[in-house]
């Protein structure tokens, strides 16, 4: 018995910051439109793979990829509406490794976390002039 290619399951999207990934598959899943996640565990176990495996997919039946693309052109772009830090020079700022927006400028090995974290933004305040560096909260590296 051949299957249909309306049976078939595609790739609708691909994301480098899970929590968009999960806003557009609820919005869909909202809409009717039968969905799910792939490779999401594969980045929570190691996020440097994110970019090895083309990042988070969002996956759909085939048959359905119209009305995904309406319902989504509908709401408006929402990678638009991510988070974007904006750098001295008025341009937006994202991860080389992973390409996401999900940045902060920081002095660098601030992990601002429990009593070192309070130690690290102290010796920050304290020193004349840190280094500083952005970070990438969705691969957690640090980058100029």
């Amino acid at each position: 018995m051949a299957q249909s290619t309306e049976d078939n399951i595609i790739t609708f999207e691909s994301y480098y910051d899970p929590m968009l990934a999960h806003i557009v598959r609820t919005r869909l899943e909202d809409a009717g439109i039968p969905c799910f996640i792939a490779d999401e565990n594969v980045i929570a176990a190691n996020p440097f793979y994110n970019t090895a495996v083309g990042g988070i997919k969002l996956k759909i039946f085939e048959r359905d990829l119209e009305r995904c693309r309406a319902i989504l052109a509908d709401e408006g772009d929402l990678h638009e509406q991510d988070h974007v830090e904006i750098d001295e020079e008025d341009n937006a700022v994202a991860c080389p490794y992973c390409a996401s927006t999900n940045v902060k400028h920081r002095l660098a090995n601030d992990t601002t976390t429990g009593i070192s974290g309070l130690i690290s933004t102290l010796s920050g305040l304290l020193s004349f002039k840190g280094k500083s560096e952005w970070y990438c909260y969705n691969c957690q590296r640090e980058f100029d």
